[in-house]
């Protein structure tokens, strides 16, 4: 029997982040240009439901890539946190997803890349979450009558 290969995790060279695996050399002879840093809110890591969907549009038709990055591995990363590539086109999606509080979460976000985007552009994506509603609030949101 043979183990795989460990797949290697890739960091920017500019912020020492780590880089969503699958997100580089997105579209064939388009050099991955713009740095899209992710972060979360760091009371949010704690999150058992949390996810970031993360999806890469080179055209308005194509869906190119589409990972799922949960709020517990901005934990596992530590301070280095994490990042995507893309090339000077399309558009990246970013949905904020917390499945866990009723009702649940969900909050997007688009980013259209200009292909006049000067190379080595960084863009930095904060997301935090809404704070849980009180039992108080519960009962005005159900009583719409």
């Amino acid at each position: 029997m043979t183990n795989p290969p460990e797949q290697q995790q890739f960091k920017s060279a500019s912020s020492n982040r780590f880089v969503v695996p699958g997100w580089t050399s997105l579209v064939p002879g388009k050099p991955d240009t713009v740095e899209i840093q992710l972060d979360i809110d760091p009371r949010d890591k704690e999150r058992q439901q949390a996810v970031l969907l993360i999806e890469y549009w080179a055209t308005n038709e194509e869906l190119t890539l589409q990972s799922l990055l949960p709020a517990r591995a901005f934990v596992a990363a530590g301070q280095d946190g994490w990042c995507i590539f893309v090339p000077t086109q399309g558009r990246v999606l970013v949905r904020a997803i917390d499945a866990q509080p009723d009702p649940p979460i969900l909050a997007s976000h688009w980013i259209n890349i200009d292909p006049q985007t000067v190379p080595g552009t960084v863009v930095n994506v904060v997301v935090k979450f809404p704070d849980a509603p009180t039992p108080a609030q519960n009962l005005l949101l159900n009583n719409n009558n």
